[in-house]
C-alpha cells in the first residue's frame, strides 16, 4: 500500500483535478445508493407512505413547494428525492452487474481465443463479429421483447450484449503476450495451459481491462436508462433512474420540469464522474489507446 501512494500513478492522480472530480462524483453517488435510503424522508416503493394528494408538488423554491418534498413529487405523490435515491441504487446495480458479467465472460473467451488460436479463435471471433454487426441496443431490445421486463432479465441481457468488447480487447493483449519468453519458459517448464493461462496471461492483460471496467459502467447506466425509457427495462414496480425520465417526461410540455429533468441531471453528473476517471485511467495505463 506504501508503495501505491508513493507511486508515479497516484502523483499523477492527486494532480489530475478532473480525475479526483469524479472520483467524488462516484464516490458520493455509491455512498448515497449505500445509505440514502435510510435518510430519505420516505419509501417510494411503499404505497402507505405515499398521498395522491400531494402528486405534482413543485420543488421547495418554487411558489407552491413545501419543505417536506425538497425536490417536489411526481403523478403518485412521492417525493422526488427518495425516489431518485432509490432509483440511484437499481441503476449502480445493475451498472456495476452487467459489467462484472460481461467483464468475466468476455475475459476468459479473449484470453482462451488468443492462447489457443486457431479454429477457437475463429470460431469465437466471428460469434463477436456477428454480434457487432447489430446495434446492441437493437438486440437488447429484441431480447427484452421476448422474455419481458425485470431486473435480472435486464442483466442477462446487457450482459449477453456487452461481453464482446472485453472478448476483442482481451484477445488482442493475448496474441501479443503469448509468445513472450516467460510463456515459452513456462512451457518448457512443463506447465499446463490453464496454469500459464490465469497464473502468467492473465495478470498481464489486465492494465487496458481497468480501463474498459470503468468506462463500460457508465456505458451500461446509459443503455438500461434507454431501456428503461423505452418502456422494456425494468419494472414500474423498481424503477430506476430511466423509468423515471419516462415517466416525467409524459407531463415534460406541462410545466412540470423536475419529474423528469431532476433524474435525468443525476444520470448525467453519474456517467460524468465515470467518464472523468476512465479517461485518467485510460492515459495513465493505457496510453496506446489515445
Amino acid at each position: 500500500m506504501k508503495r501505491f501512494f508513493e507511486s508515479e500513478f497516484f502523483y499523477n492522480y492527486r494532480k489530475s483535478f478532473s480525475a479526483v472530480f469524479g472520483s467524488v462524483i462516484i464516490f458520493l453517488a455509491l455512498v448515497i445508493g449505500l445509505i440514502g435510503p435510510f435518510v430519505v424522508p420516505q419509501n417510494p416503493y411503499d404505497q402507505k407512505q405515499t398521498d395522491l394528494s400531494n402528486a405534482y408538488l413543485p420543488p421547495m423554491w418554487e411558489e407552491e413547494g413545501r419543505a417536506e418534498f425538497p425536490l417536489g413529487t411526481d403523478g403518485q405523490g412521492r417525493d422526488m428525492l427518495s425516489v431518485i435515491v432509490y432509483g440511484s441504487r437499481i441503476s449502480l446495480l445493475i451498472g456495476i452487474s452487467v459489467t462484472v458479467i460481461s467483464c468475466v465472460i468476455g475475459t476468459f473467451l479473449g484470453v482462451f481465443a488468443g492462447y489457443k488460436g486457431g479454429k477457437t479463435d475463429s470460431f469465437i471471433m466471428r460469434v463477436a463479429d456477428i454480434q457487432l454487426s447489430f446495434p446492441s441496443m437493437l438486440i437488447a431490445l429484441f431480447i427484452m421483447a421476448i422474455f419481458g421486463s425485470g431486473i435480472e432479465k435486464l442483466i442477462v441481457t446487457l450482459s449477453f450484449v456487452g461481453w464482446v468488447m472485453f472478448a476483442r480487447t482481451i484477445r488482442g493483449e493475448t496474441l501479443s503476450v503469448k509468445n513472450q519468453e516467460y510463456i515459452q519458459a513456462a512451457h518448457v517448464l512443463g506447465y499446463s495451459d490453464w496454469r500459464i493461462l490465469f497464473r502468467h496471461v492473465l495478470p498481464n492483460v489486465t492494465t487496458p481491462l481497468i480501463v474498459l471496467f470503468t468506462n463500460k459502467i457508465g456505458n451500461v447506466i446509459l443503455t438500461e436508462a434507454s431501456l428503461s425509457f423505452l418502456g422494456v427495462g425494468v419494472p414500474v414496480t423498481q424503477p430506476s433512474l430511466g423509468l423515471l425520465v419516462k415517466n416525467g417526461f409524459d407531463v415534460l410540455f406541462s410545466g412540470l420540469w423536475w419529474v423528469s429533468l431532476l433524474p435525468g441531471l443525476y444520470i448525467m453528473l453519474l456517467v460524468f464522474g465515470i467518464n472523468l476517471l476512465g479517461d485518467f485511467l485510460k492515459d495513465e495505463l493505457n496510453p496506446q489507446l489515445n
